[in-house]
């Protein structure tokens, strides 16, 4: 995930329609941006951090359509592969963390802790967790596959019923184990 938008890149924003409700997708020519429900106030957190690479306006570009196509395969339980170009604004140890959820596969679960040792930070659990939060890629970055050290499901941007249904239906579909 570069940590830049391309310079002139249109950036454009809408809505796609999932069963468990419609997501916010932010997409420029060349990379998602965001892609997350609207929970709380993360959508006007997201749009604030993208600010920083221009105006985001209503409107759709190929990426949209390829997300749309995308999405419904996993939803459907076809595939959870998503081959979209990624990029959100964070510094290196959240793209670091960002990067490491891409690995975890559909039907796994990661502790936050797991992670941490992974990425040769094993005091940084919550370092981890506070990254995993602010990732503005929901379902492509997988932050939802993190638990906590016992397997409990913990935080979670899009809701913990969502992160549950999430699981189950990677479980179910993709054939790992559920938390």
């Amino acid at each position: 995930m570069p940590p830049r938008a391309n310079e002139g890149s249109a950036v454009k924003e809408s809505w796609i329609d999932t069963p468990l409700g419609p997501m916010l997708a932010i997409a420029g020519e060349d990379a998602l941006h965001l892609l997350d429900w609207d929970e709380g106030d993360r959508l006007a957190i997201g749009r604030r951090r993208l600010a920083v690479w221009g105006k985001i306006a209503p409107g759709e570009t190929a990426l949209h359509d390829r997300l749309r196509r995308q999405l419904a395969a996993y939803f459907a339980g076809e595939s959870a592969a998503f081959g979209l170009p990624l990029s959100q604004p964070g510094p290196a140890f959240r793209q670091s963390v960002w990067q490491a959820l891409l690995a975890i596969p559909a039907g796994a679960t990661e502790t936050y802790a797991g992670l941490a040792r992974r990425l040769g930070r094993p005091d940084a659990p919550r370092a981890v967790g506070a990254a995993n939060g602010a990732n503005l890629i929901s379902i492509l970055v997988p932050c939802h596959r993190l638990t906590g050290t016992d397997g409990r499901l913990t935080g979670y941007g899009g809701g913990l019923p969502r992160k549950a249904w999430l699981l189950r239906h990677e479980a179910e579909a993709f054939g790992q184990h559920s938390p």
